[in-house]
């Protein structure tokens, strides 16, 4: 089983140049947990699944912290959602719009 968080979107302050973490940007956050079969599915309580609220307030949590790297954002949200539920496969996607990168480009991305 897959769930999964999309497009959670954060206002934060990350990146190398000291503008960025001062005026700050809009990123997207993905998270997906794989997990072995579910309870809920036949319990219908919320105890026996992935908790919706509480994998949002970890990732804002961590991305409320200033990073220099996207990777090192990225790298915290995984391990804190794996602390929180260690019988699953995470993957994390960060978006950071318009990156300064000397021309136009919508996002750069790191997935891991």
């Amino acid at each position: 089983m897959v769930i999964r968080l999309e497009d959670i979107q954060f206002t934060a302050y990350h990146g190398v140049y000291p503008e960025e973490r001062e005026k700050g940007n809009t990123f997207l956050v993905s998270v997906s947990l794989t997990m072995p079969d579910n309870q809920a599915v036949v319990t219908d309580d919320l105890q026996d699944t992935v908790d919706y609220q509480r994998v949002y307030a970890l990732v804002a949590e961590q991305i409320s912290v200033p990073s220099l790297l996207l990777e090192h954002v990225a790298g915290r949200i995984r391990n804190v959602l794996k602390e929180n539920y260690p019988h699953a496969e995470v993957h994390v996607q960060v978006k950071k719009k318009n990156p300064p990168v000397g021309g136009q480009v919508a996002w750069a991305t790191i997935e891991l």
